[in-house]
């Protein structure tokens, strides 16, 4: 079944790590939702069949309010045949999820939230500029849980010159604590466009190890692991069966249509952009032009892609759907690739399928664009 994404580009503070499109501002919000609501309907001819995910992503979508998010699923409901077990998630941040959010998210068909905690030290939120306390992070979870919300998944970060190994384990352990079906934990990438890659060129801030991001990044997967949870991609932890549904339809190549500023959308062989400027994407959607850039992927950028994403997950890559998806070309190719990491403790082989190994999770993208294939 097919996605829905939908981006939702307010926040109430910049965090300084972030190059998500979004504004501080919520002057044009009405407008923003009538745009996206219109986006909506003029795609109604991308989904055939039933929707099995919708994610509301941004920005932070929860500090919208709970008529204008209604207003998006109305849109929706009408527009598309939504399954009656859909997943359906919105991201949300801790200082947003007080008693009286929580009862108007349960008047939505809301049943998942994807909670950036990203730490439960109050220094190294203030670090990162987020508009959350540690003590709120922690409440708004039990809050959450208490009101019903119980398919939760939180937001970690590693990596950080604040960030000792004691407290990013003190942070996973309170993650475990909290018994949440999910976790998902990213690596600090510094972005260029973001006020700590300006800090850190000033000589403001330390800049990021790659060695601490690697070490904490082992300590992350034994400790989930050994709590009973998944290391089903990269980035994200699941206990059995409590999988992102969304996300891992991404991972396997399902169509999904994109809404919102800055939103993409993907067909299976051609991926839709729309421009990351709020005035832009309102101005089109009020002339009746969808504010989209289309990109016609070629074989290779698809296999490239296939290659790039299913290494990342516990299911790997599949030889077989090499050859049946891209041909007997790319399939000897890859076979011949693959001699490149004879001899190193980075990839495992069963029957058709390729993974990482624990080892190999360290060097992912590295492995990734080694089996490339740049012209065929």
């Amino acid at each position: 079944m097919s996605g829905i994404y939908i981006h939702i580009p307010f926040c109430k503070k910049a965090c300084h790590y972030c190059d998500f499109h979004f504004s501080t501002s919520l002057k044009y919000a009405g407008e923003m939702v009538e745009a996206i609501c219109k986006e909506i309907k003029m795609k109604k001819d991308r989904i055939s069949g039933q929707v099995g995910s919708i994610y509301l992503g941004g920005g932070t979508p929860s500090i919208l309010p709970q008529a204008a998010l209604q207003k998006i699923f109305d849109t929706i409901n009408h527009t598309f045949s939504v399954d009656a077990d859909a997943e359906i998630t919105i991201e949300t941040n801790p200082d947003d999820l007080t008693a009286q959010k929580l009862k108007e998210l349960k008047q939505l068909p809301v049943n998942r939230f994807s909670v950036g905690i990203q730490s439960f030290f109050d220094e190294d939120l203030i670090w990162m500029n987020r508009a959350h306390k540690a003590m709120e992070a922690e409440d708004c979870i039990r809050r959450s849980q208490d009101a019903g919300f119980e398919n939760l998944t939180l937001d970690l970060i590693y990596g950080y010159p604040l960030l000792t190994d004691q407290k990013w384990m003190s942070n996973i352990q309170k993650a475990i604590s909290l018994e949440v079906p999910h976790i998902s934990a990213y690596a600090l990438t510094v972005e260029p466009r973001t006020a700590l890659a300006h800090a850190i060129k000033a000589k403001k801030q330390t800049p990021v190890s790659d060695n601490q991001s690697a070490a904490q990044f082992v300590i992350l997967m034994d400790k989930l692991v050994k709590a009973g949870f998944e290391h089903y991609e990269i980035s994200n932890f699941a206990k059995p069966v409590h999988y992102a549904v969304h996300n891992t339809n991404y991972w396997r190549g399902v169509d999904y249509i994109g809404i919102g500023p800055s939103a993409h959308g993907f067909d299976g062989l051609n991926r839709y952009m729309n421009p990351a400027n709020n005035a832009l994407f309102i101005e089109t959607l009020a002339a009746n032009k969808l504010p989209e850039i289309i990109e016609e992927l070629s074989l290779n950028d698809r296999f490239n892609e296939y290659m790039m994403i299913s290494l990342r997950t516990m299911w790997g890559t599949d030889l077989e759907k090499i050859n049946a998806d891209f041909g007997k070309d790319f399939l000897e190719e890859t076979q011949y690739n693959l001699k490149n990491f004879e001899g190193k403790d980075w990839l495992e082989h069963e029957g058709t399928k390729i993974r990482l190994t624990e080892t190999g999770k360290l060097f992912a993208d590295h492995i990734a664009s080694e089996l490339f294939i740049v012209e065929n």
